[in-house]
């Protein structure tokens, strides 16, 4: 059994997802990123990035003790190891496939998280638009020309890594789902590429179903205070603010 540490959103979904894909079973552990979940002692034992998802694997590979593992990619890239899926054993296949799992931590979803935050968060956040302009086509334009980079690879390619399915296209996925709210309405006229390929990996029902799962957790209203409380959490994060919040979530445990 597979505890996994999860909230609803691309990042989230990129570890639903694959243990859907590999048939793994596992238990849903809600980290509420809005209310500051994770910042639990529980949760930073896990995950001291304060970031999920996290796992814990009750049964690890190689035996022994519970292994508890933080990063998406490296989960993704563990799972597969474990169960001999979605990652080519030969030397060459599975590393075309891990420099592409690498090339969404380092680019696609950075890049999707820091335009979404200026384009459709930071709006929220101040009073003055202006101080969005810089941030907003600096990040939107980045995300335009990666969606160019994977739009130009699968025009060769069916799938990210070359002609099979695999923690590439898994990892990706959430967020290149979503690019059209990032870039704009039309970015699917713009890499036709892309979309055969986002429509083609949406259509697998273990990915269908793994980005359905815990929709009702993100769905409750909250105040506006909580909303404030949230935003802080979520966009203003320091050193002494984590600490702060890493300290009173210890207090209300003790």
């Amino acid at each position: 059994m597979i505890d996994a540490y999860y909230w609803p959103t691309p990042n989230g979904w990129k570890l639903s997802i694959m243990l859907e894909e590999c048939e793994l079973d596992y238990r849903i552990v809600p980290v509420d990123i809005g209310g500051g979940g994770q910042f639990t002692p529980e949760f930073l034992r896990i995950s001291p990035n304060n970031r999920m998802p996290a796992i814990v694997d009750h049964e690890p590979l190689g035996g022994g003790e519970p292994l508890a593992l933080f990063e998406s990619g490296a989960i993704l890239e563990y799972l597969a190891e474990k169960t001999g899926k979605f990652l080519p054993r030969a030397p060459r296949q599975r590393y075309r496939t891990l420099q592409w799992l690498h090339w969404q931590m380092a680019n696609l979803g950075p890049m999707m998280g820091n335009a979404n935050h200026f384009k459709n968060y930071g709006k929220n956040l101040t009073d003055d638009p202006k101080q969005l302009e810089y941030g907003t086509k600096r990040f939107v334009g980045e995300v335009d020309r990666l969606s160019g980079v994977m739009d130009a690879q699968l025009s060769a390619n069916e799938y990210l890594a070359g002609d099979a399915y695999t923690i590439a296209d898994i990892i990706s996925w959430p967020w290149a789902f979503l690019i059209r709210r990032v870039v704009d309405e039309g970015a699917w006229e713009k890499f036709p590429n892309l979309h055969r390929w986002v429509y083609q990996v949406g259509g697998r029902p273990a990915v269908d179903k793994g980005r359905r799962v815990g929709q009702e957790l993100g769905s409750r209203e909250r105040t506006d205070e909580e909303e404030k409380a949230r935003r802080e959490l979520l966009f203003n994060q320091t050193n002494d603010k984590v600490r702060a919040a890493r300290e009173a979530a210890a207090q209300a445990a003790s």
